[in-house]
């Protein structure tokens, strides 16, 4: 673990909500479970900036990867388990979604600007994302360890940087609106591409 990847698991473990989802993640035993996204960059630039750990967090992203069976019952299954887990206002907060169906409805919910071929891993979703300090996810392991995926490094992360993710067709992926929403919660934020 390098010394970005140690400074963001301080920060995680500093914010409560982020930790009782992880935790739970781990126990429930979610095949290849990890939290990224918001819940993961948002208290880093609240630690950042001084804000309160879970300041602007609006939901709690859970993955899994379960190709055994693709079909959104056996997804609704796991998202009520989960669920159960919970009590309001964390339990409409968490959304639970196997990433080994995305591919089924993502270009029909987000647009057909580019395709969204099927994701092998949890942590291949972290690549698809819009900008790279977004492309971060956690898991907790089994000893209380948090493991830290970032396929573009945490340093625009920590430089409350956003860049496209090279890896995504330009222009795709609601940039502006996505940007901007941040940027809102976090004017410190600088914008930079597209």
């Amino acid at each position: 673990m390098n010394a970005l990847d140690s400074r963001l698991v301080d920060i995680i473990r500093g914010v409560p909500t982020t930790m009782q989802v992880l935790r739970t993640v781990r126990d429930l035993e979610l095949p290849d479970g990890m939290i990224f996204s918001g819940a993961v960059y948002q208290p880093v630039w609240n630690h950042l900036t001084g804000r309160a750990p879970d300041y602007g967090i609006k939901d709690y992203d859970v993955a899994y990867h379960d190709d055994s069976d693709i079909s959104y019952e056996a997804e609704d299954v796991v998202i009520r388990r989960v669920a159960a887990q919970f009590d309001e206002p964390l339990k409409s907060l968490v959304e639970v979604r196997n990433q080994a169906r995305v591919h089924l409805w993502f270009e029909k919910k987000f647009g057909a600007d580019e395709p969204y071929p099927p994701l092998l891993t949890s942590a291949d979703a972290l690549k698809r994302f819009v900008a790279t300090a977004f492309c971060v996810g956690v898991r907790m392991e089994a000893d209380d360890s948090l493991s830290v995926f970032a396929p573009f490094g945490l340093e625009d992360l920590f430089a409350m940087r956003l860049r496209p993710n090279p890896l995504r067709v330009k222009g795709a992926g609601g940039w502006e609106r996505t940007t901007g929403s941040a940027q809102a919660r976090w004017p410190e934020i600088t914008v930079e591409g597209q």
